[in-house]
């Protein structure tokens, strides 16, 4: 075997360029498919951890209809004033498997701190908003009922806008901070949190009590939703279908009427992305198929173009004693080591790029070394049936007519 292995280097090493070229569709394929593969696995685990990250069990009744902003996050609610304090009152009352729940409004605003000024989405709650959404605080504390009541002038920073008001964010406790004519003492720093599915960046929110935005800031009596916890999963889609059917009787939509709503489960937008990873799936697949096919078709040229120079060399060894079976063995391991190199060194280069862009894109590290060795083996495999037919016919040379020819 090892002497087979030496001529099958040696074979291939004469014919660089040819091999080279062989290999390339191989090694293309190789590359597609796992990368392609792990990459939309790792979007499918980020995907889950965003989903956590929402809160356990989460519902959300919003107002409006969703509209697409650049950099592809959502908007939800948007100025829309049909969602009324009413509205929570009801669905509160009425949805089945409420654990707790906590109603909302959004708004981007500018915030300050001497000179320091950012943008931010400022989000107005309730003091059960962090176990509701799964938000705890990492530096001082969330705002309390009393607080709420009070309509206390305090507020939770994001992480990063703590940093780019204060560099550290420990440094941001019990600062005041101008939020349009309003100061605000600042109380508590939220941990890095991310994006979450709709593409908002978590880190740039800043939250206030409720009571103190709608009655102090804005003077309004409309939310820009609710998050709704729920007991279980298992109870989402009952809670989700009343809610809609509570939304539609508390807002008088006719039947042939759309909602001025959207009822939400974190599941739905995940499942949303689920699917969308699932077409870039099938069409990395197709791509290294293609590649793959194009990789055998080189294989296999290369191989009939080293059966027909190695004629003599053939028709020498099975004249010397070799069996047919030698040959046959010694063309389908030149085959198999032609795309089993070019398919490891696909799966290699695709563990490089894919770990640049885990670190680039701020993706979870997912990597399958079943898949990679699946992958090697498997370009293995492909050289051996591409090379089977110039192997047959390397070991079913006439070596009289080899002999007399050449």
């Amino acid at each position: 075997m090892l002497n087979y292995l030496r001529i099958a280097l040696r074979s291939l090493a004469a014919h660089k360029l040819r091999s080279a070229l062989a290999m390339l569709g191989v090694f293309l394929g190789t590359l597609a498919l796992t990368g392609v593969i792990h990459v939309s696995e790792a979007l499918q685990e980020q995907a889950r951890l965003e989903t956590e990250k929402l809160g356990p069990n989460l519902l959300v009744v919003l107002a409006g209809q969703p509209t697409f902003r650049r950099g592809g996050t959502i908007r939800y609610g948007g100025l829309t004033t049909t969602f009324k304090l009413e509205d929570v009152t009801a669905l509160l009352a009425n949805i089945p498997y409420v654990k707790e729940a906590t109603p909302f409004v959004t708004s981007t605003q500018k915030i300050s701190y001497r000179r320091n000024i950012v943008s931010t989405q400022i989000i107005a709650a309730n003091a059960n908003f962090p176990s509701v959404r799964a938000a705890n605080v990492k530096i001082g504390h969330f705002f309390t009922k009393q607080d709420v009541q009070l309509r206390s002038k305090v507020c939770i920073l994001g992480f990063t806008i703590a940093k780019q008001l204060f560099k550290q964010p420990t440094q941001a406790l019990n600062k005041i901070v101008r939020y349009g004519l309003t100061n605000l003492r600042v109380i508590g720093v939220m941990p890095e949190r991310g994006r979450d599915l709709a593409g908002t960046d978590q880190d740039e929110q800043v939250f206030i009590p409720l009571t103190t935005y709608m009655r102090r800031m804005s003077n309004q009596d409309w939310v820009s939703g609710v998050f709704i916890n729920l007991y279980s999963d298992n109870d989402e889609e009952a809670a989700k279908q009343s809610a809609i059917a509570i939304m539609r009787r508390q807002h008088h939509i006719q039947p042939d009427e759309e909602d001025d709503f959207l009822v939400l489960a974190a599941k739905d937008v995940s499942k949303l992305k689920t699917q969308a990873l699932e077409l870039v799936w099938i069409l990395g697949l197709m791509s290294s198929s293609i590649s793959f096919s194009v990789g055998a078709m080189g294989v296999l040229s290369i191989m009939i173009l080293l059966v027909r120079t190695r004629r003599l060399e053939i028709g020498v060894r099975r004249a010397i004693g070799a069996r047919r079976s030698a040959i046959l063995s010694q063309f389908l391991l030149e085959s198999g080591l032609l795309s089993g190199i070019g398919g490891t060194l696909g799966a290699i280069l695709s563990v490089i790029i894919i770990t640049v862009i885990y670190y680039i894109a701020d993706y979870p590290f997912v990597y399958d070394p079943i898949l990679i060795l699946s992958a090697s083996i498997g370009s293995c495999i492909l050289g051996i049936i591409a090379g089977a037919y110039p192997a047959w016919v390397a070991s079913n040379v006439d070596v009289l007519d080899v002999l007399r020819n050449e």
